[in-house]
């Protein structure tokens, strides 16, 4: 649907914006969106920050023994062969 914007479609924009808000009001507005944008940027790298936090925790709590595979015993590797009864 707005994937075909072209250069004059920008330039109309830009014409609208500027007869709606003024010359003096557009610096203002650019600002406080280039503002809002860094909020949420930052906001977006607190949040990984701390989903990647809490994952390294999880793993560091995890038990030795599931994060090492156990080595097998020297009675299951070789087992005692079956005796035959007479």
């Amino acid at each position: 649907m707005f994937g075909n914007i072209g250069m004059p479609e920008i330039l109309i924009i830009l014409v609208v914006v500027l007869l709606l808000f003024g010359a003096k009001r557009l610096p203002e507005i650019g600002s406080s969106m280039g503002k809002g944008i860094r909020e949420f940027k930052k906001s977006i790298n607190d949040m990984n920050r701390s989903v990647t936090e809490i994952e390294q925790e999880e793993r560091a709590e995890l038990p030795r023994e599931r994060a090492m595979p156990a080595t097998p015993r020297e009675e299951e590797t070789h087992p005692e062969p079956k005796r035959l009864l007479s």
